[in-house]
């Protein structure tokens, strides 16, 4: 038998059934779940309590077999919006993200080391929507027009509205993070509550690793509440095998000693920050060496890290190496028996991350100072917590993408620690309010300023990684006792520069590339519309859908990652796609494909060929080509 490929996303239930089945087959009847023979099984008897702890909510089954419910979506490729489409390990997906979730579920399934989503907190202005049971992908259409944003607590289904959104949405999550995986979610004090108790129920309650809490910001809110609330929370997750933080674990190669001093290895460190001088006018001075009198003025863009007290204790102290050219700058040292190793973070995190102004700033300077999105995370969030528990090949997913500082925050930690780290962005295309900046300046919706947020922060650490590398080639120069060790910073840079995955692949929600069967009822007298809706099913591939529409679609219903390459080849004079460096599959979606042409595509020894019903020139050759790959050991799959 020939197995057909639908335009359905994994089939979750059947899944958890098959896996019952294997380790509990007496608790399976007719292909129906016992669940008081498995609770039995478990030491669990049903004593009729029904007075037991639980969370409940209205909406909550419902929720669960909606994030089960397989979806009828497919992600189309988009390459003209991408960056560097054929080598980039990174997505971008726009569209819903629980029908994205659902669709990433073969493809990703427990390979995502990482997630951090930064989810609406159901203030009253947030865009909470009600996901719809019978037609997911039409509501989804449906909301895509809408600008309504409001979830205000006058409708009386407040917290209800918010924890049918999260729900489903976590439990398909959940299944993508692998089992050492870690989730951290970004909250206030509206929901965290209710969000602590569906993480509980979702990920564990033993599996909680705790609830950091960051300052955001440093002056008084001017509102009516009872306290100025300057705090926001992270709430931790592990998926079940829990490693420890490994952000604090120091790699000590390249200190070295040339002066002798006397605490030990150093090496040479920035002494600047990036912030102006009308921001930090504090910091913004003259740098006097004590020694040689000489004078190191700061960059109007980059003032000092410290104020001139502190600057001062560090120059008594020897921590501030001067060079010869005062048009370079000075440098601190860093010693290696001052880094604490194998400690985990505390959690009140306030002088390691930035404040929300931090992460408004870096979109603002990044888009020729314009206003376009308001509360971006800070990139230093993100790259803490990415740097902790991550390592250099693992995948990040972020589902609620906003202004894309996940995005940022990976691809500038790659550029400092050499990882290559892949993200995986989803953003739902919000349409931006026609009086904000962001909707004068071009930008229809935040997918829009997120994509391009990525392609000018990818283009900035490509330049200041060359500009790092020269500092450190003039360093070298200036300063020879720094040579060797400047020589070989600066090769690294110049080769991570070259290197560093710095694109993303675009792709967008819509519906499956394949045609559904009408199933409306139809009165006697409409015998016509009948034959109109058979005609329609001649083909089954839509009229409007390309060859690489099709062929993503395939994969992802197959489980192949969408970084996958995807390449053409003539086969005596058809076209097919040749999946993955080492041909995983080969699809076929030509015409009049012939039992010579199936024989002449089985010389490229893919693991399966996918050939699309419509192609085959009989149903001679069809029933030939299920034999010729047979014989030659290679499966055969219809679209």
């Amino acid at each position: 038998m020939i197995d057909q490929i639908d335009g359905l996303s994994m089939d979750i239930e059947q899944t958890n059934l098959d896996k019952l089945r294997s380790v509990f087959p007496e608790c399976v009847s007719e292909g129906k779940l016992d669940i008081d023979k498995l609770l039995s099984l478990c030491g669990e008897y049903i004593d009729n309590d029904f007075e037991k702890y639980k969370f409940e909510w209205k909406g909550k089954a419902d929720c669960l077999r909606l994030a089960q419910k397989r979806s009828t979506g497919t992600l189309r490729p988009c390459p003209e919006e991408s960056v560097n489409w054929d080598t980039t390990q990174n997505l971008y997906i726009e569209g819903d993200n629980l029908e994205v979730l659902k669709l990433l579920q073969t493809a990703y399934y427990r390979k995502v080391k990482m997630i951090y989503i930064d989810p609406p907190y159901n203030t009253g202005n947030d865009f909470v929507y009600a996901d719809d049971f019978a037609d997911p992908m039409a509501r989804y259409k449906e909301v895509t027009q809408q600008t309504t944003k409001s979830n205000p607590e006058t409708m009386g289904r407040y917290h209800t509205n918010w924890l049918n959104m999260m729900y489903p949405r976590l439990r398909l999550a959940a299944n993508l993070l692998r089992d050492d995986g870690v989730i951290f979610i970004s909250i206030d004090d509206n929901e965290v509550t209710n969000l602590r108790k569906v993480c509980d129920e979702v990920f564990g309650e033993e599996n909680f690793v705790g609830c950091g809490v960051w300052k955001r910001r440093t002056s008084s809110a001017m509102d009516q509440s009872k306290v100025s609330t300057d705090h926001e929370y992270l709430l931790m997750y592990h998926k079940g095998q829990f490693l420890p933080f490994a952000g604090y674990k120091k790699d000590y190669k390249g200190y070295s000693n040339p002066d002798n001093d006397p605490r030990g290895p150093w090496v040479a460190g920035d002494l600047t920050v990036g912030m102006n001088a009308d921001m930090r006018p504090n910091q913004y001075y003259d740098l006097v060496d004590p020694k040689t009198g000489k004078v190191y003025h700061p960059s109007y863009n980059r003032v000092w890290s410290y104020a001139p007290d502190s600057m001062q204790k560090l120059i008594e102290e020897d921590r501030i190496v001067f060079p010869e050219d005062t048009s370079q700058r000075p440098m601190k040292k860093r010693f290696a028996n001052e880094l604490k190793s194998d400690a985990n973070p505390f959690s009140t995190w306030m002088s390691e991350v930035g404040l929300n102004t931090e992460g408004t700033r870096a979109v603002y300077t990044l888009f020729d100072d314009k206003s376009l999105f308001n509360y971006a995370k800070p990139i230093s969030l993100i790259k803490t917590i990415v740097s902790q528990v991550t390592s250099q090949d693992d995948i990040v997913l972020d589902f609620f993408s906003g202004s894309a500082t996940t995005a940022h925050a990976v691809m500038q930690l790659n550029a400092e620690d050499g990882g290559n780290r892949r993200f995986i962005l989803v953003q739902l295309p919000e349409l931006c309010d026609e009086k904000s900046e962001a909707y004068k300046a071009g930008y229809k919706n935040i997918c829009e300023i997120g994509k391009e947020r990525i392609r000018r922060a990818g283009k900035k650490i490509h330049q200041d990684l060359g500009m790092s590398a020269a500092f450190d080639l003039a360093t070298a120069i200036t300063i020879p006792e720094l040579e060797d060790e400047m020589n070989e910073s600066c090769e690294q840079k110049m080769d991570s520069a070259e290197t560093l995955d710095l694109g993303f692949r675009v792709f967008k929600l819509d519906t499956s590339n394949l045609k559904t069967w009408d199933a409306t009822p139809i009165e006697d007298e409409q015998l016509d519309l009948l034959y109109q809706r058979m005609n329609g099913m001649i083909h089954r591939v839509k009229s409007d859908r390309s060859d690489l529409d099709m062929v993503y679609e395939i994969m992802l219903k197959l489980g192949v990652p969408l970084t996958y390459s995807v390449h053409p080849i003539t086969i005596n004079d058809k076209t097919a796609y040749a999946v993955g460096e080492e041909y995983l599959l080969l699809v076929c979606l030509a015409e009049d494909v012939q039992p010579e042409d199936v024989e002449q595509m089985t010389e490229y020894a893919p693991a399966k060929i996918i050939i699309s019903r419509d192609s085959f020139a009989d149903d001679t050759a069809m029933a030939n080509t299920y034999y010729i790959l047979r014989d030659h050991g290679i499966e055969l799959k219809l679209v």
